[in-house]
């Protein structure tokens, strides 16, 4: 077994024909471009990909090799996944080939085997540099081709960088000086899920609202924070690609994302630094009139330098966890305490200040002004009543997110009613002390 860790990019012509040049920056060994196809096998009832398993026959030249990738994680934008890999003679499947302690208990493994069948393949060449940066060895692949079911097709054209040994830091840090160049923009739907939704029908992808952080139980104060900033990313990459693909509302979706990332600097900035966070805030601040800009073509900016660099700034943050370096011994003993107690104290604060804005009648003008509070204090529900179950949070919090949606899209009309009825619902949390 080995655990891939990798970082992947999808990327533009101009970024393909330069990338060669830009890599021989560093000394590297190159491979020439290999044709590979891969075929993909699922069963109708998609128990795989229930597992959160993908599986694959992979040819090249004359040789074969079946790979079932099995469930992993996806840390800031960093994928890190249990893979098993099966040198074989033919393409057939032959599962009593893997470990057999992969698969869930209880499972066929025959049975499995004769219900599984071709989904989607992918075509593609690539092309390979193993390149040494700092003290690591880091594959450089260049994927480009389709993936296809049936008469449904989508290009491919990635750059992936896999951490082959060495340090996770030297990784981000050659994506980084890539990312200086422009083109590149963070991948967030692998070929396997882009296949697995070409085979379905490839139907329009919804956007999803902010759902509530569910924090594991008895997380840390660390483990809290840590969560927050992951479900703020996985929030914008998910409504990126939607934009990309044609949804223009999805843009507002990706301003919600950064507007929790920045709240969850606010709310944890008790406990880290400021000059912990100095240049991802800066980074964010940045984008932000870019957003607003209706005018903006998300083609131009979200394969431009400065937004992936934003992007990786923050999975650095987050990957190295970075505020340890400016945190003391009693810094550290907050954040180890519970993040349950911690978000009790948080949302009443946020209640508080809330309280405090709309406790009277405004006018038009005062409501507007009061937006950016809204909105702050919204994230912040979301990112701290997870310990609560949603009948309880869902009325409170639907009640200031509904007051904002009319303030935002300057329904005056509702303003007066719905700050009434989100003053009505009564606080669900309990009151605590940090220890």
């Amino acid at each position: 077994m080995t655990v891939e860790i990798e970082l992947k990019f999808i990327a533009t012509p101009d970024a393909v024909a330069a990338l060669p040049q830009q890599l021989a920056a560093w000394p590297n060994q190159h491979s020439a471009p290999q044709r590979l196809t891969n075929i993909y096998f699922e069963t109708a009832d998609n128990f795989l990909r229930g597992q959160d398993m993908g599986l694959r026959i992979r040819g090249f030249d004359d040789s074969y090799e079946m790979t079932i990738k099995t469930a992993g994680k996806v840390v800031a934008g960093l994928h890190q996944r249990p893979e098993y890999n099966v040198a074989i003679a033919t393409p057939e499947l032959a599962l009593d080939r893997f470990p057999a302690d992969i698969w869930p208990q209880g499972c066929d493994i025959p049975a499995l085997q004769q219900a599984l069948q071709p989904l989607f393949r992918t075509d593609f060449v690539r092309e390979k540099w193993v390149v040494t940066y700092g003290k690591s060895e880091i594959e450089v692949g260049l994927d480009q081709g389709e993936v296809r079911a049936g008469e449904l097709s989508e290009a491919l054209c990635e750059i992936e960088l896999e951490l082959k040994e060495g340090k996770t830091a030297d990784l981000l840090a050659l994506a980084n000086q890539l990312a200086e160049h422009g083109g590149l923009r963070q991948g967030s739907l692998s070929k396997a899920a882009r296949g697995y939704h070409l085979a379905q029908g490839n139907a329009p992808r919804e956007r999803h609202p902010l759902a509530v952080l569910k924090p594991a139980a008895k997380s840390t104060v660390e483990q809290g924070m840590i969560a927050s900033f992951e479900l703020g990313l996985s929030h914008w990459q998910y409504h990126e690609e939607l934009w990309l693909r044609g949804d223009t509302q999805a843009r507002r979706s990706v301003m919600e994302a950064i507007a929790l990332i920045r709240q969850a600097l606010v709310i944890f900035g008790g406990l880290v630094p400021r000059k912990a966070s100095a240049d991802l805030r800066a980074r964010l601040t940045a984008l932000e009139p870019l957003l607003v800009d209706k005018t903006t073509q998300p083609q131009e900016l979200c394969y431009s330098a400065e937004y992936l660099q934003c992007k990786l700034a923050l999975t650095s943050w987050l990957v190295t966890a970075a505020w340890k370096l400016f945190i003391d011994a009693k810094a550290q003993a907050k954040l180890d305490g519970s993040f349950k107690r911690f978000s009790d104290i948080m949302l009443g604060r946020s209640a508080a200040e809330l309280k405090e804005a709309f406790t009277r009648t405004l006018n038009d003008d005062e409501y507007e002004e009061q937006l950016p509070r809204l909105t702050r204090q919204v994230s912040a529900f979301i990112l701290l009543s997870g310990a609560y179950p949603d009948d309880d949070t869902g009325p409170y919090i639907d009640g200031w997110r509904e007051l904002q949606l009319a303030v935002a899209e300057r329904r005056q009309g509702w303003y007066e009613g719905s700050r009434k009825q989100a003053l009505s619902h009564a606080p669900f949390w309990l009151n605590g002390a940090l220890r």
